[in-house]
This record gives structure tokens, sequence and C-alpha cells, in this order.
């Protein structure tokens, strides 16, 4: 008689996403027009996401210098999503190695890392087609990521990967539907926002299977981490070279920029539903929270 073994809901979903990577997937290559010209007067992000919208410094720029300001921190944040991507490839990979590969499960991490590699190339191409520098996340972020993608237990993968994918994704959807974004950048961002969604549902699966295995000591350690690495990638997000690129004392920029109410209040945006999920899954303790996650600005 044929077997009537009902898949585990784990293998449900990855057969889902499976399904959902079939019918809406995109070569960014030949699915966005890279030689469309820059529209004068557009910005490339909502001017109210910039990191000095709304100060006297930025009162003080031409509009030319506020639009070349949203151009370079698109560009720095494309880097960073860069730098976090091939992050995520290798843990995803490392997962694998030692399990079956050849179940949807693995089929769906496999497809994953297929995604972010054209992502990670369209975030190239943008940048080169602005005609910005690649900036990255600085050294010291750069560094410490050596570490963290090579020890980093299952939970902090899912979960660290999951907190820079709910940033960038809510960043990027509220600027897709903004008629003052450039044709490009809202065309990227749709790409990958439309793509990450199918990621997000994994990660947030997988973090919640994650953490119901952890001990006590695991669970800590996996708190402290996470809030470092949350920390870190929100900080890096705008490289204080995109202030020199637009003609602007960077260290009166950068002191600008940390002293900014609405760039704090965008990074909180960014962060809430990563924020909400973390401590509902036990990842958010009240010293993490108080310590880290306050006091770089990321709850209020």
């Amino acid at each position: 008689m044929p077997s009537t073994t009902m898949p585990d809901p784990r293998t449900k979903t990855a057969e889902r996403l499976l399904a959902s990577a079939a019918k809406v997937s995109f070569d960014p290559q030949t699915d966005i027009d890279w030689s469309a010209p820059a529209v004068p007067g557009l910005w490339y992000m909502p001017p109210e996401r910039s990191t000095l919208y709304g100060t006297p410094l930025w009162d003080r720029m031409t509009d030319e210098q506020r639009i070349e300001l949203t151009k370079h921190e698109v560009a720095s944040v494309a880097s960073v999503g860069i730098w976090f991507e091939t992050i995520l490839n290798q843990m995803l990979l490392r997962s694998l190695y030692d399990r079956s590969m050849t179940d949807a499960h693995a089929r769906f991490a496999f497809t994953e890392v297929a995604d972010e590699c054209r992502h990670s190339m369209m975030f190239g191409r943008l940048i080169e087609t602005l005609g910005c520098p690649d900036y990255g996340p600085g050294r010291l972020a750069h560094a410490l990521g050596r570490p963290f993608k090579t020890f980093s237990n299952p939970t902090l993968s899912f979960a660290g990967a999951l907190y820079v994918e709910e940033v960038l994704d809510a960043l990027q959807r509220e600027a897709m539907n903004d008629e003052r974004v450039q044709p490009l950048v809202r065309a990227v961002n749709r790409v990958h926002v439309i793509e990450e969604a199918r990621h997000m549902r994994y990660a947030r699966d997988e973090t919640v299977r994650q953490v119901a295995e952890l001990g006590r000591g695991e669970q800590l350690v996996s708190r402290v981490v996470l809030s470092v690495v949350a920390a870190m990638s929100t900080a890096r997000l705008v490289h204080p070279g995109v202030y020199a690129s637009v003609g602007l004392d960077v260290d009166e920029a950068v002191r600008t920029a940390r002293g900014n109410p609405a760039w704090a209040a965008t990074r909180r945006f960014a962060a809430r539903k990563a924020v909400d999920f973390f401590t509902e899954q036990g990842l958010i303790g009240p010293a993490e929270r108080r310590l880290v996650w306050r006091a770089t600005g990321l709850v209020a």
C-alpha cells in the first residue's frame, strides 16, 4: 500500500517556498533596465530616510547635494547587503554540510543561496551603475564577520540573517512604492523585496525551531551575540565616506547623523518587526534590551 505519512511542517514550508520560487523569480541581469538614464530631480531614497534629514546641516546643503547624498547612502546600504549576504550564504551551506541534501528543506536552502548570489550581483551592479564606491561595512565589522560566520550556532545564523533582511525589507518596501525615487532603485528594491519574502518566512520558521532546542546557556549567548550583530550591522548601514563623497565635513556629518532624531526613528522603523519577533521568541531579554537595543536606539 502507498505510504500515508504526512510531511512534517518544516518540509511543508520548504515545499511551499520552493513552489513560490518556481513561480516568481527574477534574473536582475535581464529583468532590470540598467541602461536607463537617471531622472533629473528624483531621489535615490525617500529624503526623510536620509541620515541628515531635518538637521541644520541638511538645511545648509543644496538640493543637488541632498540628492547626491541619498545616492551614496543607497550605495552604502547595498554594499552592506552584499557583505551580509556573503556571510549568510556561507552559514547556509555550512548548515547543509552534515545533513541530508536531498529533501525539500535542502533544496530550498540551495535555492536561497542561488537567490542571494543574484542579489549580491544585482547590488554590485547597482553600485557600479550609480558610480559610487563599494563602501562596505567598515574594517571592524568586516573583521568581526569572520568569526561570526564561522562559529555562529544555527539560531544565530537564521536570526542574524532575519534581522538584516527585515531592516532592508522595511526600507526597500517603502522606497519601491515612492514615486519620488529613481526608477532604477525602485526596480532593484522590488526584486529584492519579492524574493526576500520567502527567505524571511524560512528564517522565521527556522529561528522558532532552533530557539526551542536551546539550553539556558546557549540562549543567553545567542541573545548577547544577536544584540551585538544587530547593533553593529545597523550602525554600519551608512559609511562615513558617503559624506566626503558629497563634499561635507565627515566629522561634522557623522556627529550630526548620530544625534539626528529623524535618523534614529528610521533605524527603529527598519528594525521594529525583527525586534518584536525576537522579543516574542526570547532572543531579547531585559538586560540586552536596556544595554544594547535601547542604548543603540533600536528600541525607544
